[in-house]
């Protein structure tokens, strides 16, 4: 896969007629997009497609599976992320890996293959409970590994909604806001009427019997009269903080 600063050279190449359109062409097709593993095909390019380099989904795959992956995309990747990895797995890739992070509660696994600079602007992480953290963590850290600052407020949902208040100030200096909730998920909607700021809602499956494994806080936040709320699916923490990110850069202009 070509860089930047390669492409640049090949097109400057090309007007200075030092090669031919058919010669630059096949040169561009020659280059590796994917790195096809047997088991995986990695995309190599996607962090030129999109900003982001491709994320490992952990479960599922084997601890081999992820070191193969991980290798394959170290050459191309700023960081490398892989959500949904359990302790066990991550002793195994640690030994392959040993710079490799592990984030227990967020159960992410983070190697840092070049560091990058923060954003000035903040993503606010909300959530209803403690118990709603997990799925909360999995968004910051998504967020803070794309150069993100996050500033968690947890535990400060409608059944003690005073706490809420004590934070207002907080969220509303964010620039995008995430409201993690279970239970019928009605924080997102009161959060969404205080804030001037576009808000992701995260369903979780945190709730008992008829929380219908967090179904009904992902129609409640689907069914909110709150402006500017969009949702995602149920306990995905890590779509959250990426659109949070994208968000965010997008509006700070320090992300191409």
């Amino acid at each position: 896969m070509k860089t930047t600063d390669e492409l640049q050279q090949l097109l400057t190449a090309v007007a200075h007629q030092e090669i031919g359109v058919d010669q630059a062409a096949q040169q561009l097709q020659q280059q590796q997009t994917i790195d096809d593993l047997g088991f995986a095909k990695v995309d190599l390019s996607r962090q030129r497609r999109n900003g982001y380099p491709e994320v490992i989904y952990g479960a599922g795959k084997t601890a081999e599976q992820i070191i193969g992956i991980i290798g394959s995309l170290k050459q191309h990747a700023e960081n490398i992320l892989c959500t949904r990895v359990s302790p066990v797995k991550f002793a195994l890739i640690q030994q392959v890996e040993p710079t490799a992070q592990y984030h227990e509660m967020a159960q992410c696994v983070v190697l840092t293959v070049k560091a990058i600079p923060q954003t000035t602007t903040t993503i606010a992480v909300v959530t209803a409970g403690t118990s709603d953290m997990a799925v909360a963590e999995e968004a910051a850290l998504t967020a803070e590994v794309y150069g993100n600052r996050v500033n968690r407020i947890y535990d400060v949902g409608v059944a003690g909604i005073h706490r809420l208040f004590e934070h207002l100030d907080e969220i509303r200096q964010a620039q995008v806001v995430i409201v993690v909730a279970g239970m019928e998920g009605a924080l997102a909607s009161v959060v969404g009427g205080l804030i001037n700021r576009p808000l992701i809602a995260v369903p979780t499956s945190i709730g008992y019997g008829t929380n219908f494994g967090g179904l009904t806080a992902l129609m409640t936040m689907l069914n909110s009269c709150a402006s500017g709320i969009t949702v995602v699916n149920i306990d995905n923490g890590f779509g959250a903080g990426y659109a949070a990110s994208m968000m965010n850069h997008l509006n700070s202009g320090e992300k191409n």
